[in-house]
């Protein structure tokens, strides 16, 4: 995979559920299915969301929020697990500092993407009212959504 489609498919899976649709277990292809529980088989509380083309599950494993987006045919795209914020790397937590003045930050999250591994940071952050999403690579460079 390459990174552009896993910063596609992040910010699909971070793009909040405005145009997913809800499904329940009987609604999601077969496939979809056996590829989600043959790599999270203690996954507990499964959600699922259909956005486009990509099924989302959200679960828990162990103590851990997560979700996990897949192609129709149960291809993993990614992974996303929620994190504190304490839990982000000193160097996103610089640059949020620095580039965004007087914001809270909400929440956090860390993404895996399957085909090569390359882990991306969300930062929920919130100023005036609103609330979005902010993507971050390993060093701490914001990536553009």
């Amino acid at each position: 995979m390459n990174h552009s489609f896993g910063l596609l498919a992040a910010a699909l899976l971070l793009a909040g559920s405005a145009s997913a649709q809800k499904l329940k277990t009987a609604q999601v292809p077969a496939a979809v299915v056996a590829g989600f529980t043959q790599k999270f088989l203690q996954a507990k509380d499964v959600k699922w969301e259909k956005e486009n083309d990509h099924y989302e599950a959200g679960f828990k494993q162990g103590k851990a929020e997560m979700s996990a987006l897949l192609l129709a045919n149960g291809a993993l795209v990614e992974t996303e697990t929620e994190i504190s914020v304490a839990q982000l790397p000193a160097e996103i937590r610089a640059t949020l500092a620095r580039q965004y003045k007087g914001v809270t930050i909400k929440e956090a999250a860390k993404i895996v993407a399957a085909g090569t591994g390359a882990v991306t940071y969300e930062a929920e952050i919130a100023q005036g009212g609103k609330t979005r999403d902010v993507l971050f690579n390993a060093d701490g460079q914001e990536v553009k959504q």
